[in-house]
């Protein structure tokens, strides 16, 4: 996963970082979806094959940031949270 930081202009427009804009071309159209407060941004031409597990990653996104907001998030050691997530 790769994170960085951008802003947003007087005009609206928002640039994408470099290293996270190798695959999409000039022109490309590009999904935004956006719930409360966060923004998920597809290729557009991906969203044909990928448009339901996109959908219910978004749900699940927003169910885990709504938990967050509750105070219902475990705190542990990596290694604990590691093993927890080979079981998955």
């Amino acid at each position: 996963m790769n994170i960085d930081i951008t802003k947003m202009s007087s005009k609206g427009q928002v640039v994408i970082p470099s290293e996270m804009r190798k695959d999409i071309k000039e022109g490309e159209k590009l999904v935004i979806i956006q719930s409360e407060d966060k923004l998920i941004i597809k290729k557009a031409s991906a969203m044909d094959k990928q448009l339901k597990e996109d959908i219910e990653f978004a749900r699940r996104t927003e169910e885990a940031w709504k938990a967050y907001d509750r105070g219902e998030f475990i705190s542990m050691p990596a290694d604990k949270f590691l093993k927890e997530l080979e079981k998955c």
